[in-house]
């Protein structure tokens, strides 16, 4: 049996080799190295498949975050929510712009945040809300954007974790994550399912006006060269990783098939368990299973850790630590018991590999060593 990994990287790329290997020795015989014909197509073909007007690349997905909320003039001491139950940059550059990230519980299902918590959190210093689409699926939209809109407030999409996942409203309309709120940011790390060869992130907006400001604060602040109208940050994405992504770009719905069939197997070896809950999904959105995420709801997580770990199966636990308790963001005055659920979360929640080139072989070992555990 092949070694398992998190994510099988190399076996992805052999089935693809030949039509990476010539984009990439295109963009090197061309020598157009920076902001080459590849990063404008790039940009073209992934708003068509995201049916989204405007799709700015830039360096990687943190600083399309950091991007997102320079472009909205949001100032020193303006206030922006954020779940407790998240990757750090998403409160990071809310911290290195010196705005106050205000932190919000999550579901303890869904692991998105929790909408009754979010509106409680919204203050007269509030600007902003950024939601997370977590592991793979989209957060509860129609009442984000709900409540977004009775207090006038900003709606960044991190969809790092979800690019491609669809949302049904409920007046049955359909959107990408990423493309609902007033700007979406992703990243394109490349364990990501839409995932190149380095770093590299992308911004996601409606409106024009401000598509051109996005563009201008990621290129110095200047419309014009040499002209600097804003201040500005330089933030692009390589070349060679938008001819990258140009090929992976139309595996992408192949890659989410792949990823909900590992899951599908997961659900049905795994489900009689009682130990363990599977991953929720939510009604109105679906997954692309950036993680398989289970609950050890009676048990030692870390013990049957290090027993996969032990049977060469490798696991990760996302995240061993609330960021309301990191210590970086303790000044901000919050403190253990203020939401308790993420806190349970870093106790008992560990992903299984995921990833688009699984053998069957690998997955009944997978979930046989599991079995056997319990």
């Amino acid at each position: 049996m092949k070694k398992i990994q998190m994510v099988d990287l190399h076996s992805q790329y052999n089935l693809i080799k030949g039509k990476v290997d010539s984009a990439i020795n295109e963009v090197i015989t061309t020598t157009s190295f920076i902001n080459g014909p590849a990063v404008k197509d790039f940009a073209k073909e992934l708003a068509e498949y995201n049916d989204v007007e405007h799709v700015i690349p830039c360096a990687n997905g943190t600083d399309a975050l950091q991007l997102a909320m320079m472009a909205l003039d949001l100032q020193p001491g303006d206030e922006v929510i954020v779940p407790a139950f998240t990757y750090v940059a998403t409160a990071e550059v809310i911290a290195l712009l010196r705005l106050k990230p205000i932190f919000v519980d999550v579901e303890p299902d869904t692991f998105n945040i929790d909408i009754s918590g979010l509106e409680h959190a919204i203050t007269e210093k509030t600007k902003a809300i950024v939601v997370v689409h977590l592991f793979g699926q989209c957060c509860n939209m129609d009442n984000i954007l709900e409540i977004s809109n009775k207090h006038r407030l900003y709606v960044i999409e991190d969809t790092a974790q979800a690019i491609g996942a669809k949302y049904t409203f409920e007046d049955g309309s359909v959107m990408r994550a990423g493309t609902m709120g007033t700007i979406g940011t992703t990243s394109f790390f490349p364990s990501k399912n839409l995932g190149c060869y380095g770093d590299g992130g992308a911004l996601f907006t409606r409106d024009s006006n401000l598509a051109e400001k996005i563009r201008m604060v990621a290129n110095h602040g200047q419309r014009v060269k040499y002209y600097h109208d804003i201040i500005g940050v330089n933030s692009r994405l390589d070349t060679l990783q938008a001819a990258i992504l140009r090929v992976k770009l139309k595996e992408l719905d192949r890659y989410e098939l792949n990823r909900n069939r590992v899951a599908a197997y997961y659900d049905e070896k795994l489900g009689s368990i009682e130990n363990i809950t599977l991953p929720k999904r939510f009604e109105r959105s679906t997954h692309v299973f950036h993680q398989y995420t289970l609950k050890i709801e009676e048990g030692d997580r870390n013990e049957l850790k290090d027993y996969l770990a032990n049977k060469g199966i490798p696991s990760m636990v996302y995240y061993p630590l609330p960021l309301h308790l990191q210590k970086a963001y303790i000044h901000y005055e919050f403190s253990k018991g203020d939401f308790p659920v993420s806190e349970q979360l870093c106790e008992i929640v560990l992903s299984l590999p995921v990833h688009t080139e699984f053998e069957e072989e690998q997955l009944d070992y997978i979930t046989q060593t599991i079995i056997d555990y319990f």
